[in-house]
């Protein structure tokens, strides 16, 4: 079965198709919403950033309480489906073979995943959480594990439960179900061919807006660190000047990207953020308090476990403050907003793994890689501002983009490492852009895997554009607006997403358990008619 626009034409693209091969109910409405959004930006101005501030309020406040709900659902969902009866089912079928190796696999689910966000917040997150904790007094032992625990609360496996859940469900109907490889598909067993109408373009339409405003939320983030870098450590200004200018360099390499493909762009920057981002964990590691580190990492990890019930559930009933709306509910928006490129990216690569091998190498792999990547980043800064050495804090309160950079003055070689910090995170700003521009084109295409390069230059630049005009517009409050107020109707697709998965997945163990049967039967009725043969044979002898 495949929807309108899925089948690539024979021979060479002619005409419009030649650079535009759109699927116009999904392209237009996407097109005509982030317009709406981009102009209503730049007239209101200076009034931008409260309205921002405001819709953002609004949203956590009266609707945190779902976020927390869903994103507990989708870690008990992936866990059941996991280990029920559903575990042994393969993404592709029985004869499915694995396309990479199981270290590859887990080297793009790391770098898919987290991308420039750990970059910004490995060290700012931890001193935020230390210097003023929801739950303790700020600067003791106490806030110090408390920042560690919130800080593995955001960055482990609630994100990525909700990851797998996208990933799988994806990868199940396009392997399993011959669907294309598009949100619309996962929601067959509900609606039918009536994903090839206006329900699924709306759901195609809302996938394009997530992902997008998920991508220009990292991209601002990541902008505004390399900016804060470069005045740091050369003593360029940092203003909105060199941010837009920044985006707009990053952008046209990310659009060469785009233009060279996925093996020949994504993959070889992919494969270079891995190595670089290990080579600066080891190197952090081994010049920083190395047996902190270790110690911290076994301690951080299981005041982790003891207190994840409580945390992934706190809603600060009974606290009347607000901390948890600009922390905890913007990690799930954010993760949500940015689960239809990081899905679609892992489905295209687990095509041959089993669902419970998908789910358990989705969830702890990764998982376990952040926190000994936060543990070493933002432990080692907890620890120095115990020890009375170094400012990160202030770094913090002044400027949360430059707190990696005062962390690495405290070590050897800061010049060299800070130049490296900048170079990864530009990295993974350019490999999040073309990625994220690559699962866009698929979206409003209608389902083609391979889009005309003019349409795949289109969506790189626009994602840069519509950073752009959020930092200008309203700063990091504009960007995390975006990501919660597309994340909040997104989260009730990935609701509908979970039950449309297990509908799936039921249908496709009957179909298996049937062919065992007729197998079975088969074989008994050849072991029936050999029998017989042998008695025939026997009578003749």
């Amino acid at each position: 079965m495949a929807i309108r626009g899925e089948e690539e034409p024979k021979g060479k693209r002619t005409g419009i198709k030649k650079y535009f091969d759109i699927h116009k109910p999904v392209f237009w409405p996407a097109i005509i919403l982030i317009t709406a959004m981009i102009a209503s930006t730049l007239l209101l101005g200076d009034q931008a950033e409260e309205l921002f501030n405001n819709i953002q309020n609004a949203i956590t406040d009266n609707g945190g309480w779902f976020f927390v709900i869903v994103v507990n659902v989708f870690i008990v969902f992936s866990l059941f489906i996991a280990f029920s009866r559903f575990g042994n089912i393969k993404l592709g079928g029985d004869k499915a073979e694995t396309d990479f190796s199981t270290m590859a696999w887990f080297a793009m689910l790391f770098s898919a995943g987290m991308g420039i966000g750990i970059m910004f917040w490995s060290v700012a997150e931890p001193i935020f959480h230390y210097l003023s904790p929801p739950m303790a007094e700020g600067g003791t032992s106490e806030a110090a594990q408390q920042a560690m625990n919130l800080t593995y609360l955001h960055w482990g496996f609630h994100a990525w439960a909700i990851y797998a859940v996208v990933g799988l469900s994806l990868g199940f109907f396009a392997f399993n179900r011959g669907l294309p490889l598009s949100f619309r598909s996962v929601f067959y067993p509900l609606i039918g061919d009536r994903i090839k109408g206006w329900m699924g373009d709306v759901i195609d339409t809302l996938a394009v807006l997530a992902t997008l405003f998920g991508l220009a939320t990292s991209l601002g983030l990541g902008v505004l660190q390399v900016s804060a870098g470069l005045e740091h450590v050369f003593g360029f200004p940092d203003n909105i000047y060199l941010q837009v200018g920044i985006i707009i360099a990053i952008t046209g390499v990310a659009t060469g990207s785009v233009v060279l493909g996925i093996d020949k762009g994504v993959r070889v920057l992919s494969e270079l953020n891995i190595r670089i981002a290990a080579l600066f964990l080891v190197f952090v590691i081994f010049v920083g308090p190395t047996i902190f580190i270790f110690d911290s990492f076994i301690q951080n990890f299981g005041g982790y476990v003891s207190s994840v019930a409580t945390f992934s559930f706190w809603t600060e009933s009974y606290s009347g403050t607000n901390w948890q709306s600009s922390w905890t509910i913007f990690y799930w928006a954010w993760w949500i907003s940015w689960s239809p490129y990081v899905g679609m990216f892992i489905a295209r690569i687990s095509k041959g793994r089993t669902v419970k091998e998908f789910v358990l190498g989705v969830l702890i792999v990764p998982s376990i890689i952040t926190f000994l990547w936060m543990s070493a980043f933002g432990g080692s800064a907890i620890n120095l501002e115990m020890s009375g050495i170094g400012t990160i804090g202030d770094a913090v309160n002044e400027n949360v983009a430059t707190a990696l950079f005062v962390f690495l003055e405290q070590f050897p070689l800061e010049m060299v490492t800070s130049i490296i910090a900048i170079v990864l995170i530009l990295s993974f700003f350019v490999t999040s852009s073309d990625s994220g521009s690559l699962v866009i084109d698929g979206l409003t295409s209608g389902g083609k895997l391979d889009a005309p390069v003019g349409q795949r230059i289109f969506w790189a630049q626009t994602e840069g554009l519509v950073a752009a005009i959020l930092l200008v517009g309203g700063g990091l409050t504009a960007l995390q607006t975006a990501s919660i107020s597309t994340g909040l109707p997104f989260a009730l697709i990935l609701l509908v997403m979970c039950y449309s998965l297990h509908q799936g997945l039921k249908r496709e163990y009957r179909e298996n358990q049937q062919r065992i049967k007729d197998i079975d039967r088969e074989s008994y009725k050849e072991l029936v008619e050999d029998a017989i043969k042998n008695q025939q044979k026997d009578k003749e002898e």
